[in-house]
């Protein structure tokens, strides 16, 4: 049996504290072996935390929703990313015991679980310390911890001289003999501790650690290796009593709260990376027999045993495993849901098995894919009922994903003749109200969006596309005063996919046209808290983000959160791509970014087409901008200003003209006061006053 692995308390705990007196918590970055862990137990320590909240991350739960945080949230299915979040947080809240909340290796958060931790850090109301290994791939909501400036950030680097002679004094004659039986030198290895990083050095500590292991510990990690965490008690009907005391014992495997971890991450990726793959499909059969003798537990439970039985030799059902597919999407989780349903229709023809991934698909903003997907569905087998679910995502992707609007309008056309309940008429009705919207007819997307509104059949579906659309239509169009009551309507309805960003849009353009900055700023900030998990969700509410910064004259800030955003979104087939890209124009080209901002309108020339016409004003003002830049006359920028400006006019997008004719005021435009004031004939709003 080795000697226990050593654990060395950290003299940067001072720093820590320090850090910790002017802030609400603490992200510890730093490499495998550098203590973080112990560190963030000594912190615990000094302040006289003796039973902090503790949530251990692992490469497992990583890919199950809120799979870190497991027993300790309780969330309803409710769809929507946000109120999923603030569940999560009310329900972590009232059951912490403590008012400190530890993190470990938030490196492997699945995204729910991330951004549920930004959100307590947000929160304050518990302090939070977090482990973060350095050089790994952190999920943005990470890294936005101590870049937002929620948390300090300590960098914990290898152990100091001292440190390194604690660790070499616990260590002792094994690892010397370990290292002299492998054809090394100990006291070439004790320099090597003492002078690289931690990384490299824990390479042959941790090898020679497990080699000393006995069979039963070994076994123990085994398990561990494939699944964790693991009941103490799954664990023990798994080995026996006997080989769990030995990991313990050993430190190859820790116990918190019930549950089994693994001593150290490293000890598992270790064994699992030199592990037989039929023996870990084989441990992995045993450890699903197990679990499926208890019921689920938890959330997350129920979506792990479905990820583990993937790669058994017990495969789900396949109504299971569709199952699995649509609670996943429910929670937002794409990848997920995209894996599970994928290996339904791997199995067997499901219909619903296609439409769940292909919504999955979408909502990645890869509609080719799904449009694949749906296209080898035999329509002429379908109820209507079927027909409805398989045309209407069908009929997106062919608008927006691949640039069709005219087929999809003619498809949409073709389903209805199909169709004789008014309830599902309606739903195809208010599909068309969202296409005629973005093709830039805002008057017939009014008017059909407000004959569903009318109607009492109108589901809920329906009414999120006709409620979001007629709410972004009367915002361009200047009539302010009915956008609050189209936003709450929309809300209230079960919204499907990013329809919740066309009413943000609704809000952010509203409240700057009348005069409230301050409120648009805080409105666009909802869409960028990582309430939004996923993308291309993150990056479109950083295009409202954008929207506002350019508006309160911060080009610069504008241009930074653009940059990336633009970037995911010419990816996804979304109308949202094409206004990124203008507004980057505008961004850029009013720093004076000369090359960078003809190389954003270039590309944004090249996306822009029907499914973005509504923009189209939004193009214009980037071009003028962007000729401002370059020296060829305040004349030519002024004229293309004015032609987006009564481009919206002749669109009847008359609250985008005052705006588009008052950035043709800040080119120099003499005649801008005039056409604003005529204007103010028919929009009410700041501008106009």
């Amino acid at each position: 049996m080795p000697n226990r692995w050593p654990v060395v308390p950290r003299q940067s705990c001072d720093d820590a504290l320090g850090l910790l007196g002017k802030h609400r918590g603490l992200a510890l970055v730093g490499a495998d072996g550098t203590g973080k862990t112990t560190l963030a137990d000594q912190i615990a320590e000094r302040l006289g935390e003796k039973n902090p909240v503790r949530v251990k991350a692992t490469a497992t739960q990583a890919g199950v929703p809120f799979g870190a945080f497991g027993p300790l949230v309780e969330v309803h299915e409710v769809g929507k990313p946000a109120a999923l979040i603030h569940s999560a947080l009310e329900s972590l809240l009232a059951q912490a015991q403590s008012t400190l909340i530890l993190v470990d290796d938030a490196q492997l958060l699945d995204p729910l679980s991330a951004s549920l931790v930004y959100q307590l850090a947000r929160h304050g109301s518990a302090r939070l310390i977090v482990t973060v290994r350095a050089g790994a791939t952190l999920p943005s909501a990470v890294t936005a911890l101590w870049e937002d400036g929620l948390l300090a950030k300590l960098d914990v680097g290898p152990l100091d001289e001292d440190e390194t002679r604690s660790v070499l004094a616990e260590l002792g004659e094994s690892l010397d003999d370990e290292y002299r039986r492998t054809g090394g030198n100990p006291l070439e290895l004790r320099l090597h501790l003492q002078t690289q990083s931690a990384a490299t050095s824990l390479e042959p500590l941790v090898d020679a650690y497990l080699a000393e292991l006995s069979p039963a510990a070994r076994t123990v990690l085994g398990y561990l290796a494939v699944h964790q965490p693991l009941s103490r008690d799954d664990l023990i009907a798994l080995t026996s009593k006997e080989a769990v005391e030995q990991a313990e014992n050993a430190g190859a495997a820790a116990v918190f709260d019930s549950a089994v971890y693994a001593g150290h991450p490293l000890f598992a990726e270790r064994v699992a990376h030199d592990a037989d793959p039929a023996d870990t499909r084989r441990l992995r059969t045993e450890i699903l027999a197990q679990l499926t003798t208890q019921p689920h537990r938890h959330l997350g439970d129920r979506l792990g045993r479905a990820v583990l039985a993937l790669d058994s030799d017990s495969p789900e059902s396949v109504d299971d495993v569709v199952a699995a597919a649509q609670q996943a999407l429910r929670l937002g989780d794409l990848t997920l849901s995209e894996r599970l349903a994928g290996a339904a229709l791997q199995r067997s023809e499901r219909f619903d098995a296609r439409l769940a991934l292909s919504y999955a698909l979408a909502w990645q903003g890869r509609g080719r894919e799904a449009d694949s997907v749906l296209a080898e569905v035999d329509a002429a087998a379908l109820s209507e009922d079927e027909v409805m679910a398989w045309a209407l995502p069908r009929a997106a992707n062919q608008f927006w994903m691949l640039s069709e609007p005219e087929r999809a309008t003619a498809f949409l056309q073709n389903t209805r003749k199909r169709i004789s309940t008014t309830a599902a008429r309606l739903t195809l009705d208010a599909l068309s109200a969202t296409f005629a919207m973005n093709a830039g007819n805002v008057a017939r997307a009014l008017e059909i969006a407000g004959e569903v509104l009318a109607d009492p059949e109108a589901e809920d579906m329906a009414v999120a596309w006709a409620a979001s659309a007629s709410a972004l239509c009367s915002a361009r169009m200047g009539r302010f005063d009915q956008v609050d009551a189209l936003v709450q309507r929309a809300l209230d309805a079960e919204h499907p996919g990013l329809l919740r960003f066309t009413v943000g849009l609704a809000q952010t353009t509203t409240l700057l046209m009348t005069g409230q900055p301050d409120a648009a700023l805080e409105a666009a900030g909802a869409f960028t808290d990582f309430a939004e998990l996923a993308q291309p969700g993150r990056a479109i509410g950083e295009v409202l983000l954008a929207q506002v910064l350019i508006a309160q004259k911060d080009p610069s800030a504008a241009a930074q959160v653009l940059g990336p955003a633009a970037a995911t979104l010419e990816r996804t087939g979304y109308s949202w791509g094409p206004l990124s890209l203008m507004y980057l124009t505008t961004a850029l080209a009013q720093q004076g970014e000369i090359a960078e901002s003809a190389k954003a309108l270039s590309r944004a020339d090249a996306r822009h087409g029907t499914k973005s016409a509504l923009f189209a004003p939004e193009l214009g003002v980037a071009r003028a901008w962007r000729l401002a830049t370059v020296g060829e006359g305040t004349h030519a920028a002024i004229d293309a200003a004015r032609e987006a400006a009564r481009g919206a006019e002749r669109s009847g997008q008359l609250g985008v003209a005052v705006w588009a004719w008052n950035e043709a005021a800040r080119l120099g435009d003499p005649q801008a006061a005039a056409a604003i004031a005529k204007l103010g004939e028919t929009v009410d709003c700041a501008f106009t006053r």
